[in-house]
């Protein structure tokens, strides 16, 4: 098959999605990948097709308006607040994936929740489509709301929060997807058709999928994208070596309007308790800290060599690296910014593999004292471990793999 996969975001929302691309590649399909230009070096990198879709959305979050909304925001109020200056590049966006797509005369269109335009190209193609998710909130259930509301249960109207994610995007950016569709011969009024199936990268070990779901969905495993040989630099593998294995720190790709202030408080608290530990300061919410034998700073490290070396993490809560610390058996404290990250938070809670939330906005050294404290307690070690192996059995990849063949299979 001709496969198109179109996605949007941050290296979260992209590198799952080029694992799969790998593996359908190795299955004999041919695949092209669309996603924003800041991606394309570590796309090549892999030998996989590659599409370059504007950057602005990625960029936006180093802006001082990204910065301030996403520092301001809490779970999906940010996305709110940045609707002025994403709607202006919203129509150039669905021009060149639609050019892309066209060009490519894919069988089948596999898109992330972000690309908007997906279900209308498929329509105008003829071919269908499958929804792929890092999250889940795209298929109605009674068993949990909406992952972009901040609640654990809304009780009967769980069903109805869904419509948030299904709907939302359609009424915000309307206008400009009936544009598209009326520029692609659609009537605009016609409604997008022919989902063959949606597919879910998150381990049911973490979420199971709900009974309420049916066998068009499935909860596939993590797609994760490993690099073997990757090893650390000298620094750190002498910081690695001179003590206990440290508390990985990283808050990804989020912005921060006051990283020395966040970074002064974890150190202390890392001090208080006794810890090492190493920061990643990546996006920009972690700042620079003053020499020290407990501390180490890094720009970034892929996951999954870095986080084994580990005693525990705190960090953002995106799907990515949410998956990849657990996948490793670490407690994780989480300290969510928006989007979706205060539901993963609040799973990892419930779950019992880690602490209550951080809080940004009432951030201590005592509060990150006490989370520190908190991960070191045997129960919450022994239920990390236990998940992280229920992971490593899984083959996220290969699940979604026969999902999208047999999907395939049964439309012809």
């Amino acid at each position: 098959m001709r496969i198109a996969i179109e996605t949007l975001g941050t290296r979260g929302d992209v590198q799952p999605y080029l694992a799969l691309a790998r593996g359908l590649l190795a299955r004999g399909h041919d695949v092209q990948l669309a996603a924003p230009v800041q991606f394309c070096e570590m796309v090549a990198q892999h030998g996989v097709g590659f599409i370059p879709l504007p950057g602005e959305f990625l960029a936006l979050m180093d802006t001082p308006e990204g910065k301030a909304a996403i520092a301001g925001g809490e779970g999906f109020a940010a996305g709110f607040k940045l609707l002025k200056y994403v709607r202006p590049l919203i129509r150039r966006l669905l021009d060149e994936e639609w050019n892309a797509v066209r060009d490519f005369r894919p069988d089948l269109i596999l898109y992330h929740p972000k690309s908007l335009g997906s279900p209308s190209m498929a329509t105008a193609l003829g071919v269908p489509h499958i929804l792929a998710s890092p999250l889940p909130g795209f298929t109605a259930t009674s068993a949990f709301p909406s992952p972009l509301l901040p609640f654990a249960s809304l009780g009967p109207l769980n069903r109805a929060s869904h419509a948030l994610a299904t709907h939302g995007a359609a009424v915000m950016f309307g206008k400009e997807l009936r544009a598209r569709r009326a520029a692609n011969g659609i009537d605009p009024r016609t409604k997008p058709s022919g989902r063959a199936g949606t597919l879910y990268a998150y381990s049911p070990a973490i979420l199971p999928a709900p009974p309420d779901w049916g066998t068009d969905v499935l909860v596939s495993g993590y797609w994760f994208l490993d690099t073997p040989d990757w090893t650390p630099d000298r620094a750190l593998a002498d910081f690695l070596r001179a003590g206990d294995p440290p508390v990985y720190v990283g808050f990804g790709s989020m912005p921060g309007l006051d990283p020395q202030r966040l970074t002064a408080a974890v150190s202390e608290a890392l001090a208080r308790t006794g810890k090492r530990g190493l920061l990643a300061t990546g996006g920009g919410a972690l700042g620079s800290a003053s020499s020290s034998a407990h501390i180490h700073l890094i720009g970034g490290a892929p996951h999954d060599r870095l986080l084994p070396l580990a005693s525990a993490a705190i960090h953002h809560g995106g799907a990515g690296t949410t998956a990849a610390s657990l996948r490793v058996g670490l407690p994780t404290a989480i300290m969510p910014f928006f989007g979706d990250q205060p539901f993963w938070a609040r799973r990892v809670q419930q779950l019992g593999v880690g602490p209550a939330p951080l809080d940004r906005k009432r951030l201590t050294v005592d509060v990150v004292a006490a989370t520190l404290a908190a991960m070191d307690d045997p129960g919450m070690r022994q239920r990390a471990a236990a998940i992280g192996t229920e992971i490593r059995r899984e083959d996220g990849v290969a699940a979604a793999i026969g999902f999208i063949e047999n999907c395939a299979r049964s439309l012809n």
